[in-house]
């Protein structure tokens, strides 16, 4: 209920201070106007100026008129007295003479006329008049200059006489609004005032009688007086009062329907916990509760509530607006701060279209292009096709590459279509993001540079063993920024490929395949063991091991003749690069076993053989067993 009381309260705060402040604008709905244009700025000097030079070569055609019409004048009353006089043979000739030259005046001034009807004509083409406006209502426009008066200081004066004639205390009386012909005006009068006087140019402008014209003028402006005087009636106040109460009710009765509305769902929701709200998980998490499910649900039903009622409120206030003559402008301005944004959007969306289909069509192009490009990858992975000096483990990574440089070429391709793209603003974002792009990732520049050119010397792919600098294991990711080792210990180890570059790289597995990979170890054996025997124990040491290859065979090589023992290498071939160290550890134990069979001591490079009858530094005969 307090909510309730709480929205009532707001809405007629909200109402409240929009219809306190409209109290003080004063405005007048728009009467059928003549011409729709807008209102001039009040020091246009450029406009009055044009406008001016443009009319003076009516004036003096106006000028010619009036010297003609005068002199026809006279023509005619001369003529008109030799006529009523008794005609002899020189009053006949002067009689001749009269009508030609009342025929010439006739002709010329005919010519003038339509001189002048061309040339306003081709001035309307580009000229403009200054507005009457009277309460933001556009009456007529005014384009000639009378008297010392310019075009726009004309229309300002007519706008505030007609003005006063609105708010004039005194009673109005439309048959007080006269027409007074004059020689080369008709004034337009309101008792002793002159409201506006029409010239001839005005109505030569509007190619009409000058009297036709003073009538539409005449019938504007009562138009609008009458009509600021009915709306501002006392009786019309009170029957708009009345509409703003009954519309203040019906708010009242729809926002109570509202709450009720959606008071009903909130119970029928938590009424329905159990059967409607079962939580939501991610995997194992549980995201929502039940509770907290139904929670959120009423918290979004109160939001849509508020938005509902705000709206409602929205819509009210112009209806109220519209109701009095000093605030039905607010009316249309409230609306328009809605209408206006969405027709924008509508009209913006509707002429983005072509461009809009411009991109899909460039995007769909480019699209099947890199299905086709991805299609020859996957068939030069997988074998099927085979390009002379093309290895199919570059297929991805020259896919990656092609599909990089395809996606900067459709953005340079689509980016003129985009909106806003001929902004200094989207230029300037622009190049600010260049510029990020390119001084924060110096680093990774040089990454990626040496990740493509490790790539393409194929110094290893995944699953080799390797040692890199000081780090040896197996290649577990290779990416254009780093390359990842897990070694022995399982430790991964993150290198960048810039120190790839820097440094040597030993690959264990490129050749153990098919070559196979030579395991070799040194034994130190004194003088006095004969080498063919130590070549045999050797041998035999590693045929003993299961992953030693016996094609090729092992073999052994002398490797130094130190001062007090020879230095032999064992040498075996083996297909399993990753089992190094396991296959290490097993030929070390079988050369220890084969050794210890024979009775030969394996010397170290600084142990010293003395000698005195001791017994020799070996193992006891079946220790090793």
């Amino acid at each position: 209920m307090k909510s309730f009381f709480f929205q009532c309260l707001l809405g007629c705060a909200l109402l409240a201070a929009s219809l306190r402040t409209a109290a003080q604008v004063a405005s007048v709905p728009a009467a059928p106007s003549a011409a729709q244009v807008p209102a001039a700025p009040p020091h246009d000097t450029t406009r009055t100026q044009a406008l001016t030079a443009d009319t003076r070569t009516l004036r003096q055609l106006d000028s010619l008129r009036r010297t003609t019409s005068a002199h026809l004048g006279q023509l005619q009353q001369e003529l008109a007295r030799v006529q009523a006089t008794q005609a002899t043979s020189q009053d006949v000739a002067r009689l001749r003479q009269l009508r030609q030259e009342v025929a010439g005046l006739r002709a010329a001034d005919s010519l003038r006329h339509a001189h002048a009807r061309r040339y306003i004509d081709s001035l309307k083409l580009h000229a403009r008049g200054y507005p009457v406006v009277v309460r933001q209502d556009t009456l007529f426009d005014v384009y000639t200059k009378l008297g010392p008066f310019r075009p726009r200081e004309r229309a300002a004066l007519i706008a505030q006489k007609v003005q006063r004639l609105q708010t004039d205390i005194g009673e109005f009386h439309p048959d007080s609004l006269r027409l007074t012909p004059a020689e080369q005006t008709t004034d337009l009068t309101y008792g002793e005032q002159v409201i506006q006087s029409i010239s001839d140019n005005d109505a030569l402008w509007m190619n009409v009688p000058r009297d036709s014209l003073a009538r539409f003028y005449r019938a504007r402006i009562l138009g609008a007086v009458q009509h600021y005087r009915d709306t501002h009636s006392v009786s019309n106040l009170l029957k708009d009062v009345g509409l703003a109460a009954l519309v203040l009710v019906v708010f009242y009765f729809v926002v109570r329907l509202v709450n009720g509305g959606f008071r009903w769902v909130e119970l029928r929701l938590t009424e329905r916990e159990e059967t409607w709200f079962h939580g939501v998980k991610l995997g194992n998490y549980e995201l929502f509760t039940p509770r907290r499910e139904l929670d959120a649900a009423l918290l979004l039903i109160n939001l849509l509530r508020w938005t509902v009622i705000l709206l409602i409120i929205y819509l009210v206030l112009p209806l109220l607006f519209s109701l009095f003559p000093g605030t039905q402008h607010m009316a249309d301005t409230l609306l328009g701060y809605v209408l206006t944004p969405l027709r924008r959007m509508g009209l913006a969306v509707w002429h983005y279209l072509p461009d809009l289909v411009t991109i899909l069509v460039i995007v769909t192009v480019f699209r099947y292009f890199l299905r086709g490009i991805n299609f020859l990858k996957n068939e030069i992975q997988a074998g099927r096709l085979t390009i002379e000096g093309f290895y199919p483990d570059w297929a991805n990574p020259t896919y990656q590459i092609i599909r990089v440089l395809v996606f900067a070429f459709l953005l340079v391709v689509i980016f003129p279509y985009l909106p806003g793209s001929d902004s200094p603003i989207f230029k300037g974002v622009s190049v600010f993001l260049g510029f990020l792009f390119t001084f924060g990732s110096a680093g990774s520049l040089s990454n990626i540079v040496a990740g493509l050119v490790l790539t393409y010397m194929r110094a290893y792919k995944l699953g080799d063993r390797v040692k890199i600098g000081d780090v040896t294991g197996d290649i577990i990711e290779k990416n254009l920024l780093v390359t990842r080792v897990r070694t022995i210990k399982n430790e991964e180890i993150t290198i960048p490929n810039s120190t790839i570059m820097s440094s040597y790289t030993t690959n264990y597995s490129a050749a153990a395949p098919t070559r196979g990979l030579i395991l070799h170890t040194t034994v130190t054996i004194g003088y006095d063991v004969a080498w063919q025997q130590v070549h045999k124990m050797l041998l035999a040491a590693a045929a003993q091991v299961p992953d030693l290859l016996p094609d090729p065979t092992p073999f052994v090589l002398q490797t130094s003749l130190d001062d007090y023992y020879v230095s032999y290498q064992l040498n075996a071939y083996t297909r399993e690069a990753s089992r190094q160290a396991v296959l290490y550890s097993l030929l070390h134990q079988h050369i220890q076993d084969q050794f210890n069979q024979a009775g030969v001591e394996i010397m170290s490079p600084h142990y010293r053989a003395v000698r005195d009858g001791n017994a020799p530094a070996m193992p006891e005969k079946g220790a090793g067993e």
